[in-house]
């Protein structure tokens, strides 16, 4: 992967991304989303934040190799802090990174009463978590999308300002997710309950069908099971 060719999840995040946003890509590992974003003149400025040296450096190789100096801008900084006033950021991703982490920067970063015109999240894990975050800050989701990548499934999270409530329903698999449903996501979730079956199996064999994990699970391959039929209506 470089600057022209992205990941697929990283080009799935991409797509995401309004034409001409000035964008912030928080932990941006090497700047390849905005590099590639302003190689094909897709965002007119960009910002690469970076908590540490060691990767900042890689924004910085990439940001020279391209010749972006004049519109990718290294910062080393925690979270939203890497974010001025005065560069008028109306897009911000956050990628790669726990569903925890996610909202611990999105919270470390609020400001009163201010919001940004795009939030574009892909939470590796938690992603409930991040939805039930922007719920109660005054985001809402404009979209959803799961992409298979390398044998993984990522979920990206797209929201903008509003107030919505979701159900828990909605929180765990997506409201989009369950209304349009992507094969990548039905995929996700029935691997999910086999995943799930399989531990359940090991269980049953070891005499614990009675046990706290083994309801558990059972309960987890219900709700998975609700939830793609719901999805399929």
């Amino acid at each position: 992967m470089d600057a022209w060719h992205l990941s697929k999840r990283l080009a799935a995040v991409a797509d995401f991304v309004p034409d001409g946003a000035r964008m912030a890509d928080i932990g941006s590992d090497h700047a390849y989303l905005p590099a590639n974003l302003l190689l094909n003149k897709h965002i007119s400025f960009a910002i690469a934040g970076e908590v540490a040296p060691g990767p900042l450096a890689n924004v910085e190789t990439e940001i020279q190799r391209h010749r972006l100096s004049d519109v990718l801008m290294p910062r080393l900084a925690n979270g939203l802090a890497a974010i001025k006033t005065n560069d008028l950021i109306d897009t911000v991703v956050i990628a790669g990174m726990g569903g925890r982490l996610i909202c611990q920067i999105l919270t470390d970063g609020e400001l009163d009463n201010f919001r940004y015109h795009r939030l574009v999240l892909q939470p590796n894990i938690d992603t409930d978590l991040v939805r039930a975050w922007l719920a109660e800050n005054s985001y809402h989701l404009v979209d959803e999308a799961v992409v298979a990548d390398d044998g993984h499934y990522y979920e990206i999270l797209v929201a903008e300002p509003g107030n919505v409530t979701y159900s828990l329903q909605e929180l765990k698999f997506g409201p989009y997710n369950l209304t349009e449903p992507s094969p990548a996501w039905l995929e996700k979730w029935q691997r999910e309950v086999v995943r799930i079956r399989h531990i359940m199996s090991k269980l049953e064999s070891a005499g614990q069908t009675e046990s706290d994990a083994y309801q558990e699970y059972g309960k987890e391959v219900q709700t998975i099971m609700e939830a793609i039929a719901y999805a399929s209506m």
